[in-house]
């Protein structure tokens, strides 16, 4: 079974066909028959997993698994503690309340690539990032999460799954997980299925 690690670009579906000619999975991962574990928005970046494995897929998306997901998010604002604390407490979405997540801010990851186009800059109003753990995943969450605490979501990057980072993958760039990597994910998500 294939299990793959790809650094999604901003502006690419998570989906391998599009009737309207945007960039697809299909454009940067050509290995067949492999379908996304969960989510990435087109507007969102960062680490995407994909497989075969409907086992491992089912666990590692269910929130029920608990499985940790990190995103880095460069917020509109100056971050207080007081808004980290509600994001740790859980934030009231049109959805519901969330579940607590771990909330920290940080300065700009250094390694970050530039995103094309850049995120709008405006002189009078600051920027902030932000490190947002979870594991429940509802549609938009993170930038749902941010806005209800006042720091709007300028720029958002899937940064890990698990235990599983980007690493020097550049948008665009995949690799193949190792033996060790996909048993670690097995074994976080409570599966008992051995390869």
């Amino acid at each position: 079974m294939p299990y793959i690690l790809l650094n999604k670009p901003y502006e690419v579906l998570t989906q391998f066909t599009d009737e309207h000619g945007r960039a697809t999975l299909k454009d940067f991962v050509p290995v067949p028959n492999v379908y996304p574990v969960g989510r990435l928005d087109f507007d969102s970046e960062g680490l995407l997993l994909l497989t075969d494995d409907k086992q491992l897929q089912h666990r590692l998306s269910d929130p029920k698994f608990k499985v940790p997901k990190t995103y880095w998010a460069q917020v509109e604002g100056t971050v207080t503690e007081a808004a980290l604390q509600q994001l740790r407490r859980g934030v009231q979405v049109k959805e519901g309340l969330t579940a607590p997540g771990e909330a920290t801010e940080l300065p700009e990851p250094a390694h970050l690539w530039p995103r094309t186009p850049p995120i709008r800059y405006r002189a009078s109003i600051p920027t902030s990032w932000l490190e947002i753990q979870i594991s429940q995943g509802m549609n938009r969450q993170v930038r749902k999460m941010c806005a209800a605490v006042g720091l709007p979501c300028l720029r958002l990057v899937r940064a890990a799954i698990g235990p599983l980072g980007l690493g020097i993958l550049q948008p665009g760039q995949w690799r193949e997980l190792t033996t060790a990597e996909v048993a670690e994910l097995r074994r976080l998500s409570g599966s008992g299925r051995r390869f």
